[in-house]
């Protein structure tokens, strides 16, 4: 099989900004309910947060986090492992009624050599795929396309999340 690479040019900004002491934005948007929209977040509880990924690799890109700041699956308590992964269903259950992809990315990076642009606050991204999602214009000019606007789709989620009682936990 032959091997191929994916670019993501467009984080190196972001990976780039996590050096000037902005400090955790996981932790700065749990610590500010007040300004979930702005934030993108879409669901929180007192344990985990579900928020919009602002350096989407697909539209609907989520993040699912502890409330805590830990860096490994070894710092994680039993209930935030579970309620965690109770998340990561419910977030494709709310981006299937609401963009019906086709299937789903999840995973989590450990460290920044491993790809993790933010390694002391663990996360697991829910990546939404279609068939043929890839395409020219991140090849030949840097550029992704989104389909839609984060704050459209936040709108949609949370309306969708309303509608269904998600998450469900």
């Amino acid at each position: 099989m032959e091997r191929s690479n994916i670019w993501a040019p467009w984080r190196i900004p972001y990976i780039r900004g996590l050096d000037k002491g902005d400090g955790c934005f996981l932790c700065r948007d749990f610590a500010h309910p007040e300004s979930d929209d702005e934030n993108l977040l879409l669901w929180r509880t007192e344990r985990s947060l579900v928020v919009l990924n602002r350096y989407p690799y697909n539209n609907g890109h989520l993040l699912v986090s502890p409330a805590r700041h830990i860096a490994d699956l070894d710092d994680a308590r039993e209930e935030e492992m579970t309620e965690l992964m109770k998340l990561v269903r419910e977030s494709q259950r709310a981006l299937s009624m609401t963009i019906n992809p086709h299937g789903y990315n999840v995973g989590l990076n450990f460290g920044r050599c491993a790809g993790a642009g933010l390694p002391g606050h663990m996360h697991i991204h829910v990546v939404p795929r279609w068939d043929g999602d890839t395409n020219f214009m991140n090849v030949c000019s840097d550029t992704d396309v989104v389909s839609q606007s984060l704050v459209d789709l936040l709108a949609e989620l949370k309306t969708v999340s309303a509608e269904h009682g998600l998450p469900n936990l």
